[in-house]
């Protein structure tokens, strides 16, 4: 994934901030266990906000401990884990392989490519435990693809197809709150991939890599018209959020959806202006 989507940390109380982490080393730790240190690698913090949000909504057993690992030697750190991380570890590296394929065939990136081969017989077991999931996943990147390989102008296409890829993942399980939970994964997408493009706009364009903004940078007020985007995504997201029954940490999800996802923006539209001025 791309890592957009993650707290306001100034904004946390010290025992939010810890729970959070908890769950972010839980998911590491159910990475570790399944896949190693090359699943390990490929963790995202929006993934971790999706293993918080179900577990919020179906409040699995969750187990508690605290552990050593090799970014924390020094002291032990709280690891929460349940049903819900060992589902999401799956989903991260389903994408995770996805895209660095996609990333081998539209750019020839050996890293990435060496990356998919590592993941390829961890992902083919996942293909058959998700079938009908990994299908639908691995046709929307495909499709993603074609658009991008076709210097696709319109920005509702591409960003509409990511949104899709993540609807399916947000969806662990086929209840009431699936469709909720698909509409705040489509609009989640949709905003991931609006973001990640005006993040690397400036790198895009220097290497000639497609990027749909780039067709509309030359726009007044371009920087105004992608924030306004990106909030009407976030607010669509913030109202499917808010008719589902969370209470457990219900307000570290909305510092995420409310607050932390705009440190990102903010970040990204702060470089932009310091690339323009240069």
């Amino acid at each position: 994934m791309y890592g957009y989507i993650v707290i306001n940390q100034p904004e946390l109380k010290f025992k939010e901030f810890d729970i959070y982490r908890s769950y972010y080393c839980g998911l590491c730790d159910a990475l570790k266990a399944e896949y190693g240190f090359k699943g390990q690698i490929s963790i995202s913090y929006d993934m971790t906000f999706l293993v918080m949000l179900l577990s919020g909504l179906y409040e699995p057993e969750t187990e508690y401990s605290e552990e050593r690992c090799i970014a924390h030697p020094g002291r032990k750190h709280p690891v929460r884990r349940n049903a819900v991380t060992d589902y999401v570890a799956d989903m991260n590296i389903l994408m995770a392989y996805y895209k660095c394929l996609d990333d081998w065939n539209d750019e020839h990136n050996i890293a990435k490519g060496t990356f998919a081969k590592v993941l390829k017989g961890k992902v083919k077991k996942l293909e058959v435990k998700y079938k009908p999931k990994a299908a639908f996943i691995k046709k929307k990147i495909i499709q993603l693809s074609e658009l991008e390989k076709n210097n696709e102008t319109n920005i509702d296409k591409p960003s509409a197809i990511f949104g899709e890829i993540l609807s399916q993942i947000m969806v662990m399980k086929e209840d009431e709150w699936a469709d909720e939970l698909r509409c705040l994964g489509d609009n989640l997408g949709r905003f991931i991939y609006l973001l990640d493009a005006y993040d690397d706009l400036e790198k895009d364009e220097k290497k000639g890599n497609y990027n749909v903004l780039k067709f509309h940078r030359n726009q007044k007020d371009f920087d105004d018209f992608c924030e306004n985007v990106l909030k009407s995504y976030m607010a669509l997201c913030a109202r499917q959020f808010e008719r589902l029954p969370i209470i457990d940490n219900a307000d570290i999800l909305r510092n995420i959806i409310y607050s932390g996802v705009w440190t990102k923006f903010d970040a990204a539209r702060a470089k932009r202006n310091k690339a323009v001025e240069k």
